[in-house]
């Protein structure tokens, strides 16, 4: 049964008009949590998602999560809730939003104006009225990799992207999948082109641990060679996969080729690693949500 949307519904101009105000200070790292903090990313149950938003996040509040980050901002909606208002639905559930997913493409950045475009300007707006730390793009244009020069010019938008997202409060950041380790230009991959192309200062790597095995990478040696440079992580572990276009799939965290426990501790002592974002899209037969149920269950006896 489909929780009521009007339990959760803002009541007031005012109070909408405070959410928005409301600053990133209560997203800090508590004290209590000395190896960081451990989220959900909600693409693991999309389909409970898109039935059911509200229930799915009270379901995920009671599991024991109080990070999620979404994969669903469309028409300025966050699973269709303008932003104030699924604040207030977080809120009201002791969730916090502190990443969320938007693909920053080709038709955020106008060259000739040498400025963002309103929907872009809007996202890290909204995104700044949910609480979030993090603005991440999931991927990247397909058009922006094909040649050198246009792939630099995105990396320098990314950079720009950075400064307008820490005039919000908060930082850009890109996720990894496998493309970036399996392709090159200039002979060089992708992933290393960018590592040496986006400020530290302005954009974080969310390094997928899992996606980059379908690209020939091994996350222990990226971690390793590329110190100080993953503070957000997504959490998951790999096996072969008995179906689909690619060799590997994800599965339970801790069951899969991804060691992923070590790749966890390396990353918490050279990588500079803050936060850790469980995310499971395989689910080898199993419900969708006892797996990340099991999935924070395991990071919690790993001591997170």
């Amino acid at each position: 049964m489909k929780t009521s949307r009007r339990m959760f519904i803002r009541t007031g101009a005012m109070a909408i008009a405070g959410a928005a105000l409301i600053r990133n200070e209560a997203l800090a790292i508590p004290p209590k949590k000395k190896k960081g903090i451990v989220g959900l990313q909600l693409y693991s149950i999309r389909d409970e998602m898109e039935k059911d938003p509200l229930g799915s996040l009270k379901q995920v509040a009671d599991m024991g999560y109080e990070y999620v980050e979404h994969a669903s901002y469309r028409n300025r909606k966050f699973y269709g809730y303008p932003a104030a208002e699924f604040r207030k639905i977080l809120d009201d559930l002791g969730l916090n939003m502190i990443s969320g997913h938007t693909v920053m493409g080709r038709e955020h950045w106008d060259e000739a104006k040498q400025d963002f475009s309103d929907s872009w300007k809007w996202t890290v707006e909204d995104a700044a009225i949910l609480g979030q730390k993090y603005v991440v793009s999931p991927s990247m244009d397909n058009s922006m990799r094909k040649q050198y020069d246009d792939f630099m010019r995105y990396m320098g938008v990314f950079n720009k992207c950075g400064e307008l997202c820490k005039k919000n409060g908060m930082k850009f950041g890109y996720h990894n999948h496998e493309f970036e380790f399996s392709e090159k230009l200039n002979d060089i991959k992708l992933f290393d082109i960018m590592m040496k192309s986006m400020d530290p200062e302005l954009v974080v790597v969310q390094l997928d641990i899992g996606n980059m095995y379908n690209g020939g990478a091994v996350a222990l040696e990226v971690v390793n060679q590329y110190p100080g440079r993953f503070e957000n992580l997504h959490v998951k572990d790999e096996i072969k996969s008995e179906s689909g276009n690619e060799e590997y799939e994800s599965c339970i965290i801790g069951e899969g080729i991804v060691e992923a426990k070590k790749v966890l501790k390396l990353a918490k002592k050279i990588g500079g690693t803050q936060v850790y974002i469980i995310e499971q899209e395989s689910y080898q037969g199993k419900a969708p949500m006892d797996c990340v149920k099991t999935d924070l269950e395991i990071m919690k006896e790993w001591g997170y």
